[in-house]
């Protein structure tokens, strides 16, 4: 008989988490609160207590070869980087296509969810819930939690003394869904982050003024890279992810400040990060600069205090005449059904085995999806964090012992601290291709590139040296698909194509490209052995 499984929430993490439990022949129930798919990435012209909120204009900053799933590419004719309406588009075409929606309760809320009285050998759950005023209950073998972590706005009020003085409008970025009705304004934007920096890019066009206040600094980034390809395809490639991890972190760090300051100097436009040697995750903004560039936008420190129409800053400067405040603050979550015993929040963390599994559980029949923020699309992130998951439910994959878990999970954090700081904005954040390769390592689906540089030359030097997509992780192992291997070979074709537009001769570059691709040959041998050395 299938063990049945709860998963709780319809967006991305709840959409490919049903998907791998079909794959195992697992029986999964999906709770959904609101009366569709899509979470974070479906628009909504009003903000809805309890569910994630965007503004109209959000356009992804994961490219989309690096954020499809494993065996689902996105159409060629799909812009590289996508608006949330575009991509809403995709999660139903694969929705429809792995026929999804069956499995899915609607406007569906979870009350509760706890152990029954037998866990200790049964391992199931009792999860009650709430659907046109009634309530239900029902007895699960496993849960999954993919109710995301972009939910409850962070509004630090305590920090901006004066605020309860403020005569102007002020409210979270959450709340914010476009520019109408700010024409004229004198606008204050609180916080670099991605959305506040969109947010203060797209106000910009259409307010008098925009400030922007930054407590630490932050990198900016194009989503526009070498050669005018996506950003993500060019720096998530398995060679850059073995420089960044056999170098000194000194030089890595240097090295990442000269590739962030090729496009602009940072120091010059007021946005040089405090601690630039930290592995903050950067803000991808096209826009940014250029409307600092032409003084669209403002720059400035730390607000110090608020007056009823003034900000003070911390540096001594003040702006006059402040019509809106924006808060782009960041989020706090936590999980209301769940008791603390089982995931307790503590200043936005959460103690979990690789970010999903709690440790002290008799039976491992209980896990988190998608509450990490990788610095690369948390969409293959989430996946293989599902097929790991549904493998370990169905008996195929075990756990480690719970002291080993806890000293993972010691040792993974002071390594965040590390490398990220101790910002609430980066308690989720890791590393991406160490964390990918980590997960498919646990279900076999990690590429053995010491037997294909015999057997499959070519496919060799494209992965060590290529983007390091989800595809890769469908080449072998479990949930095998015999196309991972040519669309890997073709996504250079699906970036090109909604590029190429206009017709043009073709120029023959015949003789470089052999040429580049005997270097790179001899390069992924040569790094092969120097990974042996260091292992």
């Amino acid at each position: 008989m299938a063990k049945k499984v709860a998963v709780i929430g319809a967006g991305v993490s709840g959409l490919i988490s049903l998907k791998c439990c079909v794959d195992e022949g697992l029986e999964p129930t999906c709770f959904e609160r609101t009366e569709d798919i899509g979470g974070v990435w479906r628009f909504k012209e009003n903000v809805e207590d309890g569910r994630a909120s965007i503004y109209q204009s959000v356009i992804t900053n994961t490219s989309k070869e690096m954020s499809c799933f494993s065996d689902f590419p996105m159409p060629e004719d799909f812009p590289n980087f996508l608006h949330n309406s575009k991509l809403l588009e995709y999660f139903r075409m694969f929705a429809k296509k792995f026929d999804l929606l069956k499995y899915i309760q609607f406007q569906t809320t979870v009350l509760s969810v706890r152990k029954c009285p037998d866990f200790s050998s049964s391992g199931q759950w009792k999860v009650v819930t709430q659907s046109n005023g009634k309530e239900q209950s029902a007895v699960f073998d496993a849960v999954m939690v993919c109710s995301g972590h972009h939910v409850l706005p962070h509004i630090p009020l305590k920090s901006f003394p004066g605020i309860e003085r403020f005569k102007g409008q002020y409210f979270h970025s959450r709340q914010y869904k476009h520019p109408d009705g700010f024409e004229g304004k004198r606008i204050l934007v609180i916080g670099t982050g991605n959305s506040g920096s969109d947010i203060a890019a797209e106000l910009s066009k259409k307010a008098a003024q925009v400030f922007i206040s930054t407590r630490h600094g932050t990198w900016v980034m194009s989503r526009i890279s070498e050669d005018g390809y996506p950003w993500d395809s060019v720096f998530h490639t398995r060679f850059r992810s073995m420089l960044r991890n056999v170098l000194p972190q000194t030089v890595v760090k240097w090295m990442i400040e000269q590739q962030m300051n090729r496009w602009f100097n940072h120091e010059n436009y007021g946005l040089e990060p405090q601690n630039k040697y930290v592995m903050k995750e950067p803000v991808l903004n096209d826009d940014l600069p250029s409307r600092v560039l032409y003084g669209a936008i403002k720059v400035k420190s730390t607000v110090k205090e608020l007056t009823e129409t003034s900000a003070i800053f911390e540096d001594g400067t003040v702006e006059e005449n402040i019509d809106v405040i924006v808060f782009a603050t960041g989020y706090t979550f936590s999980f209301p059904f769940l008791e603390d015993s089982l995931v307790k929040v503590e200043n936005n963390m959460v103690s979990l085995y690789k970010y999903i599994f709690p440790a002290h559980l008799e039976k491992s029949t209980f896990a988190c999806i998608g509450l990490i923020q990788p610095l690369g699309s948390i969409f293959p992130t989430a996946e293989l964090q599902a097929r790991w998951v549904t493998r370990v439910f169905k008996g195929l994959c075990s756990l480690p012992s719970e002291r080993t878990m806890m000293m993972d999970m010691i040792k993974r954090n002071e390594k965040r601290i590390d490398l990220f700081g101790k910002s609430q904005s980066q308690t989720l954040q890791t590393n991406y291709v160490d964390y990918l390769d980590e997960l498919a390592l646990e279900i076999g689906a990690k590429p053995d590139f010491c037997s294909l540089l015999f057997k499959d030359p070519k496919l060799a030097v494209r992965l060590y040296f290529g983007p390091c997509n989800s595809y890769q992780y469908r080449l072998v192992g479990p949930g095998q698909w015999e196309g991972a291997r040519s669309a890997i070979f073709t996504q250079k074709q699906r970036i090109l194509k909604p590029l190429k537009t206009r017709s043009l001769k073709n120029s023959s570059n015949f003789p470089v490209s052999i040429l580049l691709k005997i270097l790179g040959l001899l390069a992924v041998v040569v790094a092969f052995f120097c990974q042996l050395q260091w292992s």
